[in-house]
C-alpha cells in the first residue's frame, strides 16, 4: 500500500503524519491489518529494536477520588467493589514495587487517587521513592497524583522522580463528556509542567469510550504537539459500577489498528500498551508487541491483569527480549535534547509547540453513545468473563500478580 510505504518514511524520519493519513490507518480492513501492522513495527524496530520495557504499578491510595471521571472505577459516586485504602507508608509501597522490580520491571508507577496532591502528599511520595530507590539500583520512579500546582513537579524531581504521567485520555472536544471536574486545558498544562520541572513526561490515552475515529486522531496529534517521551495507550476496561460499564467498542482489530495509528504518529516515543490489553487484544497480545516496546507487568490499579510470568513467556516466544535496567530506553537524540530544558524533547528547543488549551466551557452533561458506533467496530460479544476486580498485592495481605 502506498499509505504504509509513505508512513513508515515518515516514521523513520519522524515526521508527523497528516489527518488524512491517520485516519486511513483506524479505517483499514482485516485484510490490510497484518501489512499495518508489519510496516509500523519497521517503526518500531528501527528506534527500539526488539527490546519490551517493563512497568510496575503500585497504587498508594485507592478510591474515594472527589473527581468524576466517567471511565474510572475510583471516581466520585462510584459503586465499582474494589479496593479502598489510605496512603501506604513507604516501606510498604517500597516492599510492593520489589514485586515487579524482581520480574524484570524497570520503571515503578506510583499512583494515588484524587484529583492532586497536597504539599503534605508530595512529602510523602518523596519519602516513598527515596526508600525505593535506595533499595534498588538504577530503577526509573515515575509518579502520577493528578493536577500538579505550581512548584510540585520540581519538588518531586528533587526527590528523584524520573517521570511524571498525566494522560490527555481524549480529544478536546469530546472531554467534557467524560469528566466535568476538571478541564482537557488542566491537564495540558499538568503536563507542561513535569516538562518545565525536567521530568520525563508521560501522557497518553484511552480508546473504547465511544469516541470517534476523529477523536482518535485529534488526542494523538494533541500528544504530538506536547511531545512526552512515553505515550501509553489503555484500552477501557468497562467496570460495573461506572458509567461506561456497558461501553463495549473494540475488537482485538481495532486494539491493533490504534497502536499502529500511534506508533506512526509517534515514531520515538516510548508506545505503552497499558490497561485492558488482556481484555481487548485477548490473543493477540503478541502482536502488539511489534507496535508498542512498553508494557506493564501483572495488575493495574483496581483490575487484574495477566499473569507475570505469562507477560515474559509471551515477550520470549514472539521473539522479544526484556530491556534490561543498564540501557537507554529512548533513542539518542531524545536523550541528549532531553536534558531538561525547556518542553523536552521538542525539535527546536523551546515550549511553542506546546500551546495552552482552551477550556471547555460546555454544561456537564452525561455520556452520550450513538449505537451505530459500536456497530461500526464489528464488535461480537461483551468478554465480560475477563474483568476481574483486584484483591491483591498493595493494599491487601495477599501476594501481587507479577
Amino acid at each position: 500500500m502506498d499509505l504504509l510505504n509513505t508512513l513508515v518514511d515518515k516514521g523513520l524520519r519522524r515526521e508527523l503524519p497528516t489527518r488524512d493519513e491517520a485516519l486511513a490507518v483506524l479505517a483499514t480492513s482485516d485484510d490490510e491489518l497484518l501489512d499495518v501492522v508489519a510496516a509500523a513495527g519497521r517503526v518500531r524496530r528501527h528506534w527500539f529494536g526488539r527490546r519490551v520495557k517493563l512497568n510496575y504499578l503500585v497504587n498508594l491510595k485507592s478510591g474515594l477520588c472527589p473527581e468524576d471521571c466517567s471511565y474510572c472505577s475510583q471516581r466520585l459516586g462510584s459503586k465499582a467493589e474494589i479496593l479502598k485504602y489510605t496512603w501506604l507508608k513507604p516501606g510498604q509501597a517500597s516492599r510492593a514495587a520489589s514485586a515487579g522490580l524482581a520480574g524484570g520491571a524497570k520503571r515503578v508507577c506510583l499512583v494515588a487517587s484524587g484529583r492532586g496532591p497536597t504539599d503534605r502528599d508530595v512529602d510523602r511520595v518523596s519519602d516513598t521513592i527515596k526508600a525505593i530507590k535506595d533499595e534498588n539500583e538504577g530503577v526509573e520512579v515515575c509518579a502520577c497524583l493528578g493536577l500538579l500546582s505550581d512548584g510540585q513537579a520540581e519538588r518531586l524531581r528533587e526527590a528523584g522522580a524520573d517521570a511524571y504521567n498525566h494522560n490527555l485520555n481524549t480529544s478536546e472536544a469530546t472531554y467534557g463528556d467524560i469528566t466535568t471536574t476538571h478541564t482537557y486545558a488542566d491537564r495540558v498544562d499538568t503536563v507542561q509542567k513535569a516538562h518545565a520541572a525536567g521530568l520525563s513526561a508521560c501522557s497518553g490515552l484511552i480508546a473504547g469510550m465511544g469516541e470517534s475515529d476523529e477523536d482518535l486522531v485529534d488526542v494523538v496529534h494533541a500528544l504530538r504537539a506536547l511531545d512526552p517521551d512515553s505515550v501509553p495507550v489503555n484500552f477501557l476496561i468497562p467496570m460495573e459500577g461506572t458509567p461506561l460499564a456497558k461501553e463495549w467498542h473494540l475488537t482485538p482489530q481495532r486494539c491493533l489498528r490504534i497502536l499502529a495509528m500511534v506508533r506512526f504518529a509517534c515514531p520515538d516515543a516510548e508506545v505503552r500498551i497499558a490497561g485492558g490489553r488482556e481484555v481487548h487484544l485477548r490473543t493477540m497480545q503478541p502482536l502488539a508487541l511489534h507496535l508498542a516496546n512498553s508494557i506493564f507487568l501483572g495488575d493495574y490499579l483496581t483490575s487484574e491483569g495477566q499473569a507475570g510470568k505469562a507477560d515474559l513467556d509471551m515477550i520470549a516466544d514472539a521473539g522479544f527480549e526484556v530491556e534490561g535496567t543498564g540501557e537507554v530506553t529512548l533513542p539518542e537524540h531524545r536523550v541528549t535534547v532531553t536534558a531538561h530544558e525547556g518542553c523536552g524533547s521538542h525539535e527546536g528547543g523551546g515550549c511553542g509547540a506546546c500551546g495552552s488549551a482552551p477550556e471547555d466551557h460546555r454544561a456537564p452533561e452525561e455520556p452520550t453513545r450513538e449505537e451505530p458506533a459500536r456497530e461500526a467496530t464489528g464488535v461480537s460479544a461483551a468478554r465480560t468473563d475477563l474483568v476481574a476486580v483486584r484483591r491483591r498485592g498493595a493494599g491487601t495481605d495477599l501476594a501481587p500478580n507479577a
